[in-house]
């Protein structure tokens, strides 16, 4: 089976999230996606991070009843911060029998060599990049396992539905009604 992990902070996951899993999942040989929760993003502030488990619950209701994708905490019982190669190591050995492929975003890609042993990551995982605007070039140190994809993008962000939630205004129609619910039941982000 072929697994392709979608990390991310997910924080709050979003219909532009699902759109890219979906649009991979039908434009690849991908059998499942696998949203891979990062409780911490070497790269990223944890500030306003949202609980790791929190995070989980909302891609889970998000995605239910979906066969091919699939809520991962698997980074929850590794070191901090996660590293993208010592996951695909972990999941390796754990999961000899799938083979695993990661997704990010070109901007994302762009910045590939700033992670650790990012070049095992290009010998050895094929790797699904989606176009965003602004990063539609593909860096130079691209490898034969790189498959670029155009992916329809919406201008939905994380950080923009963080700021409407404290500022009391409606996410309808940004992110799945399950996870909307979860978040104002919860008083996430406020």
């Amino acid at each position: 089976m072929k697994i392709g992990l979608y990390f991310g902070s997910f924080n709050p996951i979003h219909h532009g999230h699902l759109i890219i899993a979906n649009n991979i999942l039908e434009n690849s040989n991908l059998d499942q996606i696998w949203f891979v929760v990062s409780p911490q993003n070497p790269l990223k502030s944890s500030a306003g991070l949202l609980n790791e488990y929190h995070r989980l619950f909302l891609v889970q209701s998000a995605i239910d009843g979906e066969k091919k994708l699939k809520a991962s905490d698997i980074e929850f019982r590794l070191p901090r911060p996660s590293f993208t190669i010592d996951t695909l190591t972990y999941l390796h050995e754990k999961y000899a029998e799938y083979e695993f492929a990661l997704i990010m975003g070109s901007d994302s890609f762009q910045n590939l060599p700033n992670w650790k042993n990012y070049h095992q990551i290009l010998e050895h995982y094929p790797v699904y990049v989606y176009v965003r605007p602004g990063f539609e070039s593909i860096p130079t140190y691209s490898h034969s396992t790189v498959h670029v994809l155009k992916a329809p993008l919406l201008q939905i962000s994380a950080t923009h539905i963080r700021e409407s939630v404290q500022k009391g205004k409606s996410i309808r129609y940004l992110v799945p009604d399950k996870v909307r619910d979860e978040i104002e039941q919860n008083n996430y982000y406020k």
